[in-house]
């Protein structure tokens, strides 16, 4: 079963624009073009979703976007979630990010992934100087996942475009800034 960005509480907020007026939008996109979803190595996720940002920042790369948005701003409440609900298996090392294991890169892409002994999971930062998307990607490993996932999704649907306008508002000054 291919859940894109649905749940039984309803759909997704398709847009976000962030509280000033020079602010981006976030859109979730459906579908999910096959560019992003090659970027997975997932064979048949469970659910995927994709947001995009009409705003990226020159020079910032996916994995700067990556550390921003999962260690500066999701940070310690995002770990409890993985950790004690989801129950990824992260690991703390300068090789991943916030515990994720980068498995593959591009130029303007990287994958982050986890997994729990009832779910994997994929994360696919996209990211060049005008947009910045992010990809989830869920596989169901255990039927408990199909039970635990679907209410923890409508609140990662909430949060995603949120933190990817935060993310752009710490990294905008540094990328500015002088070198």
């Amino acid at each position: 079963m291919d859940i894109e960005a649905r749940s039984d509480r309803g759909p997704a907020r398709p847009e976000y624009t962030g509280e000033g007026d020079s602010e981006p939008t976030v859109r979730q996109q459906q579908p999910i073009p096959e560019e992003i979803r090659s970027l997975s190595t997932m064979a048949e996720p469970d659910y995927v979703d994709l947001f995009t940002m009409t705003a990226g920042i020159p020079g910032r790369s996916p994995e700067q976007w990556a550390r921003t948005v999962m260690g500066d701003i999701l940070g310690r409440k995002a770990q409890v979630l993985w950790r004690g609900l989801l129950g990824l298996r992260l690991s703390a090392s300068p090789d991943r990010v916030a515990g994720w294991k980068i498995a593959d890169r591009g130029e303007d892409w990287i994958r982050l992934e986890a997994a729990s002994w009832f779910l994997t999971a994929h994360l696919v930062f996209e990211a060049d100087d005008e947009h910045v998307s992010l990809a989830s990607f869920v596989h169901y490993d255990r039927a408990i996942a199909s039970r635990v996932w679907p209410p923890v999704s409508t609140r990662h649907r909430a949060v995603v475009p949120i933190v990817l306008c935060k993310a752009r508002a710490l990294l905008q000054p540094a990328a500015s800034a002088p070198q």
